[in-house]
């Protein structure tokens, strides 16, 4: 009787310790999250570090939850702020152009997007339901197939990529409260005021670089 209390009291406590750990990993990451979307907004490339630091942390956090297509999408955002971070330090256009410029989606790359995107989906939803046990297949694809997206238009510095975070973001953070992942829900709740704000800024900041050329 008394190991076996033993090895219900041991137990409990890694429960607990491992419980512990996964919040603290989550509030870091939720914090670094933050920052990132604070530098996405005033369109600087530290962005990326930050991003790079929260979506490593996530890829644990989603495993640990069962939340697999949200963990595939932040093995993507490691690889994209890499990407997005070479791409907005070194480029070059030009003698006079080294920054990189705000740009709007035209019509052709928002129907190559949306083919793309859907196609995603399809291809998420398969394995999820075939290959997984997760309880959230259609919303899960959907949101990770507009994330897929939507870092792509940011890492081109696409304005209308804030429209695409204000719709994942929102469903986002519903998702997260049904896992009880809530630190991360109000994150996305926060996130999903904060784009509007960014799509205003870099509209502004897409005019100004407008006037100056």
């Amino acid at each position: 009787m008394d190991f076996f209390r033993g090895a219900v009291e041991l137990y409990w406590l890694h429960g607990a310790f491992y419980w512990i750990l996964l919040k603290h990993i989550e509030i870091i990451a939720t914090l670094t999250g933050f920052i990132y979307l604070l530098y996405s907004i005033a369109g600087d490339k530290k962005l990326w570090l930050f991003g790079l630091i929260s979506s490593s942390l996530y890829v644990y956090i989603c495993y640990a939850a069962g939340i697999y297509a949200d963990m595939g999408i932040n093995i993507y955002y490691v690889l994209v702020s890499i990407y997005g971070w070479a791409h907005w330090a070194f480029y070059h256009n030009g003698a006079t152009v080294s920054e990189m410029p705000y740009s709007r989606a035209k019509a052709r790359e928002w129907l190559l997007l949306a083919a793309f995107t859907g196609a995603i989906y399809v291809v998420l939803v398969f394995v999820l339901k075939k290959f997984t046990n997760s309880t959230i297949p259609y919303i899960d694809s959907f949101t990770t197939a507009l994330s897929v997206t939507a870092t792509w238009m940011l890492a081109r510095k696409m304005v209308e990529h804030w429209l695409v975070w204000i719709v994942v973001d929102s469903i986002s953070a519903g998702l997260y409260i049904y896992k009880g992942l809530y630190p991360t829900s109000f994150l996305f709740g926060v996130y999903t005021v904060l784009a509007l704000s960014g799509y205003k800024r870099w509209i502004f900041k897409w005019k100004e670089q407008l006037r100056k050329l």
